[in-house]
């Protein structure tokens, strides 16, 4: 009878943690996103958010004269999944290296429900705190390759 207790608890402990795990392992699943599509877009960083598992950049979308894309009367706001915050650092990507309001371009892949948010899809360019005649391009500005997931 004492086996079977032992057992029992075994059991339930191994259902727990494997329903404890399984989050875990789920949340690097990059099933949310299109990778069949990509879009490319220039922003201004509104925030820059480092997490153990995955970084994200915030940004309001600019038009190519670099004003701000409006859409029903606010800034049009997007969000990039890039790899985790110690994997942008090797890249050499820190939130010490570029202020809020600097100007990228990058490419990713959306979501697949249509809200604005993406994975990495490519290389981020960085263009400074002003909009460089011509663009935020990788003529214009400081490219960093796409960050391990």
């Amino acid at each position: 009878m004492r086996r079977t207790r032992y057992g029992v608890m075994a059991l339930a402990f191994a259902i727990a943690f494997a329903a404890m795990a399984s989050p875990a392992l789920s949340h690097h699943s990059f099933a949310m996103y299109n990778m069949a599509v990509s879009k490319t877009m220039t922003g201004k960083l509104t925030r820059f958010i480092p997490g153990s598992n995955h970084a994200q950049l915030i940004f309001e979308v600019l038009n190519p004269d670099g004003t701000t894309v409006m859409q029903n009367g606010k800034p049009l706001v997007w969000g990039m999944e890039t790899g985790s915050a110690a994997a942008m650092a090797r890249n050499g990507v820190t939130v010490e290296s570029f202020p809020v309001g600097t100007i990228m371009t990058v490419t990713l892949h959306p979501l697949r429900d249509g809200r604005p948010m993406g994975a990495v899809g490519g290389s981020i360019v960085f263009c400074g705190t002003k909009m460089p005649a011509g663009g935020c391009t990788e003529k214009t500005g400081k490219v960093m390759g796409a960050p391990a997931n």
